[in-house]
């Protein structure tokens, strides 16, 4: 599990610092080359994670929240490439808590029968 506090943290210093402290560490914001978008790269427990600031336009809920006002910033767990939590405002939520898709209801196992 990740430390939501410390993320939430992060975000907040990504949206209005040019530089995050973690764990000790200062750690030097960066800008996309296309969008221009905050971005920090920051290790925590000696895994590499990346905060990016939401792309505003996007169409995802995430993008709609940013055009909105809010400041979203996502994580990406740099190893596997996958995004593994958000924060909106400061507040920050773990992906992975909701069912499967490849589950069936009724069945407690995968659809490839694991």
């Amino acid at each position: 599990m990740l430390d939501t506090l410390l993320l939430g943290s992060i975000a907040k210093q990504i949206m209005s610092n040019d530089e995050v402290e973690v764990e000790g560490r200062r750690l030097p914001v960066r800008r996309t080359s296309k969008q221009g978008l905050r971005t920090v790269t920051f290790a925590i427990e000696g895994r590499q994670y990346a905060a990016i600031e939401q792309n505003p336009d996007k169409p995802s809920r995430w993008g709609q929240l940013a055009r909105s006002g809010h400041q979203v910033v996502q994580f990406k767990d740099v190893q596997t490439n996958r995004f593994v939590a958000v924060a909106v405002d400061g507040e920050a939520k773990e992906y992975g808590g909701g069912k499967r898709r490849d589950q069936d209801p009724a069945d407690k196992t995968t659809a490839r029968g694991l």
